[in-house]
């Protein structure tokens, strides 16, 4: 009995021996810890501002780009834009409150706050067409989220030649709507329906379906124009609609899929001829037009913006 109480008071003392260590152990390296704990930290604070302010710009940014755009002002270009938002002047509002800004005279200073003061008084009253003067319509993009919900997204149907419109598409939150030769297809009440709109959405429409539009109804419009296929090679997408629909990942009924213009051309000789279904073929044809011109205007736009954002990110050499 005597001998197992040796031994048990043996392991207990072996036991107390390595507990010593190993809290000495635990303590040692909690001290060391302790003692770097202070750079540890502001490493991990700077990495969290550093991302904060990422995110604020980010934040601020998503609120539309116009009331971040400084090249509506005369004399004004890109780079200058960007050298002001790396000064931390991103916003009209940013740039009003300043008393003075570097590199620009005291006298263009007042000039440009009566700018961008005029410019939000008719951004407050939703007076759309005020911004097709003062803006370049290269930049119209940047109006899309302001109006997107009074966008206004087109697209027509020709016979293939200098005048035979066909069909006129108009697709907004009030749903498609279409405008048939022969049928409902008149100035007027085109007209009257473009009126409603504060910006004016086409794939190739300013060299395609507005000359067309004005040289056969005698129709024009003093809106913002968002032209998608221009607006898509800014971020490198090239082609026709339906292959850059492809590109982005948008799709169609599966036996529309493959039509494209010149199906249209056929599609309405054979409703001439006496094929109704062609034309309702053709209908469905142009609304998916109409309605893809909503999605794709919304990531070319998403995408414009945030290519602007790393652009301003970017200083200057």
């Amino acid at each position: 009995m005597y001998s197992w109480l040796k031994i048990l008071n043996h392991w207990l003392n072996c036991f107390k021996i390595f507990n010593f260590f190993f809290l000495s152990t635990v303590f040692y390296f909690f001290i060391i810890f302790c003692s770097v704990l202070p750079d540890i930290t502001s490493v991990i604070v700077t990495f969290a501002l550093f991302e904060d302010e990422n995110l604020f710009v980010l934040s601020t940014l998503t609120n539309g780009m116009i009331e971040h755009t400084f090249i509506l002002l005369h004399g004004i270009g890109a780079v200058t834009e960007r050298k002001l938002w790396q000064k931390g002047i991103l916003t009209w509002g940013d740039f009003l409150s300043k008393g003075k800004i570097k590199r620009i005279s005291p006298g263009r200073k007042k000039e440009y706050d009566q700018q961008l003061l005029e410019a939000q008084e008719h951004l407050d009253h939703g007076n759309s067409a005020y911004f097709s003067g003062c803006l370049d319509s290269a930049e119209h993009w940047r109006l899309y989220e302001k109006w997107k919900d009074r966008a206004c997204f087109l697209d027509i149907e020709t016979t293939g030649f200098y005048h035979g419109i066909t069909v006129v598409g108009v697709f907004s939150r009030e749903g498609y709507k279409h405008y048939i030769r022969g049928m409902n297809l008149e100035a007027d009440t085109l007209e009257e329906e473009l009126k409603k709109y504060k910006i004016l959405v086409t794939f190739y429409g300013k060299a395609f379906d507005m000359p067309f539009i004005q040289r056969e109804l005698g129709i024009t419009v003093d809106i913002p124009h968002l032209d998608l296929c221009f607006a898509g090679k800014k971020i490198g997408l090239k082609g026709g609609l339906k292959k850059v629909e492809h590109k982005t990942g948008i799709t169609r009924e599966e036996d529309i899929c493959g039509l494209d213009g010149f199906d249209a051309v056929r599609l309405w000789k054979a409703y001439r001829k006496g094929d109704k279904n062609a034309l309702d073929v053709l209908i469905r044809y142009n609304k998916a037009d109409t309605v893809n011109l909503q999605m794709l205007a919304d990531i070319i736009y998403g995408k414009l913006k945030e290519k602007t954002f790393l652009c301003w990110q970017n200083p200057d050499p």
